[in-house]
């Protein structure tokens, strides 16, 4: 098995543990891996030992998640994004085996495959500010960014307009 495809399984146990108490996740995981069919030992023993690491690191994970994510604490986020978002930063952070650009376009891709339609763009972001350490401080960026134009708002008076109309200049 590729390590994409158990990155996704990886997602997908992430993803049930939002909605299953710690009691109930091993059956959970019973039933998950009987419902894969023919998948090696190795394979599901992978699967289950970063799945492992990452509850392990959850707490610090949120926490990262917290730091960089501007008006999107871990409470607010869509269940989709933040497991792919967690998955991502503990591949970044503690996974020395994954690079980095790897982790971050898988992430983007489970999002987008999972999730909503802003899900891809949201996890980037996010991922994009954790690989450069660049939080957001309130500071001015370092590029300043290019000034919007304003639209001006004219009102019309309900007046007659003074001017003739084109069918009698014709004449």
């Amino acid at each position: 098995m590729r390590r994409s495809e158990q990155r996704e399984h990886i997602f997908k146990l992430l993803f049930m543990t939002q909605f299953n108490t710690e009691n109930e996740m091993p059956e959970q995981l019973s039933i998950y891996f009987e419902g894969l069919g023919e998948v090696s030992e190795k394979d599901q023993e992978a699967i289950q030992q970063k799945y492992d690491h990452i509850l392990e690191h959850l707490e610090e994970i949120d926490e990262i998640l917290n730091d960089y994510s501007r008006g999107w604490k871990t409470t607010r986020m869509n269940r989709v994004d933040l497991t792919a978002l967690r998955l991502a930063v503990y591949e970044m952070k503690m996974d020395e085996d994954v690079p980095v650009g790897v982790a971050i376009n898988e992430a983007v891709e489970l999002a987008k495959l999972f999730g909503g339609e802003d899900s891809g763009s949201f996890v980037n972001g996010v991922l994009g500010k954790i690989a450069s350490g660049k939080k957001d401080s309130g500071e001015e960026p370092k590029h300043p960014r290019r000034q919007t134009h304003s639209a001006k708002i004219i009102i019309r008076s309900s007046k007659k307009d003074h001017r003739k109309a084109p069918e009698e200049s014709a004449e």
